[in-house]
């Protein structure tokens, strides 16, 4: 369902309202006053969250964001705060960037310290499109877990354990379905042991909801003009966070995969050993001089869509966060095109669009006329355009997540892992010697197509893909100025240098850049840039050939480690046993630039036992275990 902004409307005396909705966004009294004495106090902070690592508020409607931003400044204030903030929220209609900052202005007038925070929270405000949106704020101690759709839909598909809920909207008469019984058992069922639970409604209903779905509660005085608010704790035993005890982390491979759960990792405190054969990082499958960063959408916003697209918005916040650090990436969001290869095909993109409705600044559909434009080139079609899309160099990306927190991040290059064992307690990575490289109690699998030759991952269905990229001499500045795809890619020039490609080939081990594949790579830019391949000769090119490990089912791997390699009857997904602290990240195929970094932060916020940053059915679409509850399809070259 296309995510449809709230129009900015004030009441008369100046309080945001929804004529939509018919009601106002917070108390007439004042939304700061209310978010501190309702929400806050109501819940026992900040006192619940002092000296704790973690701690999680769970909010029902963020509306203009107050109650993050009163939150987030009174954790501020706090000396005794716990390290890391989350809150996690849900929004069906949310305001562009421009209304929420005019909303939020006559707020910071009269708390001026707020200012920096909302400045903040307005640089990084999502594109609104539908799905989860992890944002980190306020250097990744405070971070934001948006949901953009139906609140139940996204507490239904949220995997977190909630300390605090705060039950925010327009009134029960006015949304009746944010307060239905249903919502009520979808906050029970995300409930950390001794949650509580606060909100400024007193209405029968809501307190016979809460009570039938495991919640004590009680009256308490209300704010500004209300007599009584409402707050309470959940009677139930609640479902702790699992996460990890130990914050060392043993990773195997150098590449995006593995370097961006180590900067994640990292990014949270943990010590973390990064092993590569290779001389530095970024040398196997991440290892091309510039890769394609863009979502590869559907009609029915299928998996593969959904995650595409929360992949690139990811890594494109990504990309901004190690630049703050000082670690940039050499990338550009140029704009990728992706053209039709036929008139079925490029009626099926229009389509897309027209159903998904999303932002201008995401995609929208481009005649053939208008690519050609935007392109500098005569192209063959329309299709796709996303204007925030573009191009990465991976080995930059890898050297960056690996210098994002040199005090964390002890790398051990020029050593190849012979085996792994699991020895009191720790995983130990041997060499052929049998000399111990490096030891934890976690040990995270991202080393490429080499997982496969690990018996402890011997569930995992991963195909090595060989794949060619052709090097073309160009200009910097020359035609096309942005990616353009086509079955196959091409790149702007790149420091004098236009990739182009890529071949596909399973069970093709040959490491050789061979003259046969140059051939397809320049058929392949032909069918996209008409004309571009006459003065082209595949002898004077240069290339690159690379092994990337896919799966069969196109979604990533990321995940515990199956302890089976079949099943003796079939079960849930969440009972297959699985190898203490031994995980994998693994299966990008050709889109490893698009998964690695929301993969990276999916399984560092799984070891850190935190609310993790994709849907439920998601998590459990990239599980390992899965091909053993269903039979692996054969693999297929991936459409650029």
């Amino acid at each position: 369902m296309p995510i449809v902004p709230a129009p900015l409307e004030l009441a008369p005396d100046g309080t945001p309202r929804s004529s939509a909705f018919d009601d106002v966004y917070h108390s007439t009294a004042g939304g700061l006053g209310q978010a501190q004495h309702v929400f806050l106090a109501g819940n026992g902070l900040p006192e619940r969250w002092q000296g704790r690592e973690t701690f999680v508020v769970l909010e029902t409607g963020f509306g203009l964001g107050l109650n993050l931003l009163a939150t987030w400044a009174t954790w501020r204030a706090d000396p005794q705060r716990c390290t890391r903030l989350h809150f996690v929220s849900c929004e069906l209609h949310p305001f562009r960037p421009a209304d929420l900052a005019a909303l939020h202005a006559p707020l910071i007038a009269q708390a001026p310290d707020l200012a920096p925070l909302a400045a903040e929270l307005q640089a990084r405000w999502p594109t609104l499109t539908p799905g989860l949106h992890r944002i980190d704020l306020d250097g990744g101690r405070v971070v934001l877990t948006l949901f953009l759709g139906d609140a139940a839909e996204g507490l239904a598909n949220l995997r977190a354990s909630a300390d605090a809920f705060y039950l925010d909207g327009f009134s029960p008469a006015k949304n009746p379905q944010l307060w239905s019984t249903r919502i009520f058992h979808l906050l029970a069922r995300l409930a950390a042991p001794g949650a509580t639970l606060a909100t400024w409604s007193v209405a029968g209903e809501v307190r016979e909801g809460l009570r039938r779905a495991g919640f004590e509660t009680e009256k308490a005085p209300g704010f500004g003009g209300k007599r009584q608010m409402l707050r309470g704790r959940y009677r139930g035993p609640g479902k702790a966070a699992a996460g990890s005890t130990t914050r060392h982390a043993l990773v195997l491979g150098a590449g995006a995969a593995g370097s961006s759960v180590a900067e994640r990792l990292a990014a949270r405190g943990w010590t973390v050993d990064v092993i590569d054969a290779a001389e530095g990082p970024g040398a196997g499958a991440s290892g091309n001089h510039a890769g394609v960063l863009r979502p590869l959408p559907s009609l029915d916003d299928n998996r593969l869509g959904r995650l595409t697209r929360a992949g690139t918005l990811y890594a494109l916040r990504h990309l901004s966060h190690l630049a703050e650090l000082g670690q940039a990436v050499r990338h550009d969001t140029c704009g990728v095109l992706h053209l039709a290869r036929d008139g079925e095909q490029e009626e099926k993109q229009r389509a897309v669009v027209e159903r998904h409705q999303p932002p201008a600044e995401h995609l929208r559909y481009v005649n053939r006329e208008e690519a050609g434009r935007i392109a500098g080139w005569p192209l063959p079609a329309g299709g796709w355009w996303f204007p925030t899309s573009g191009w990465v160099q991976p080995p930059s990306l890898c050297r960056a997540n690996l210098a994002a927190h040199p005090e964390r991040t002890r790398c051990h290059f020029g050593r190849t892992v012979a085996r792994i064992e699991r020895q009191d307690g720790e995983w130990v990575a041997l060499d052929e010697d049998e000399t111990v490289i490096a030891r934890a109690p976690q040990l995270i699998l991202a080393n490429g197509v080499g997982i496969r030759r690990l018996p402890q991952a011997a569930a995992l269905p991963v195909i090595s893909a060989r794949g060619q990229v052709s090097l073309l001499a160009a200009e910097d500045g020359s035609p096309p100025r942005v990616v353009v795809c086509r079955q196959g890619y091409v790149t702007p020039a790149v420091d004098g240098r236009r990739c182009a490609g890529a071949s596909f080939g399973v069970g093709d081990e040959d490491p050789a850049v061979r003259r046969a594949d140059h051939l397809q790579n320049l058929r392949k830019l032909e069918n996209i840039l008409p004309g571009y391949t006459e003065a082209l000769d595949a002898d004077a090119l240069g290339g690159r050939t690379g092994f990337r490990p896919a799966s069969p089912d196109r979604l990533p791997m990321v995940g515990a480690l199956p302890a089976v390699t079949s099943l003796e009857a079939r079960c849930k997904l969440e009972d297959i046993p699985r190898h203490e602290g031994l995980w994998a990240i693994s299966g990008f195929g050709s889109r490893g630039l698009v998964f690695a970094a929301l993969m990276g932060e999916l399984l560092a916020s799984r070891l850190a036992g935190e609310p993790l940053p994709v849907e439920l059915d998601m998590w459990d679409a990239l599980d390992p275990a899965r091909f053993l509850l269903r039979p692996a399809r054969a693999p297929r070259s991936e459409d650029h």
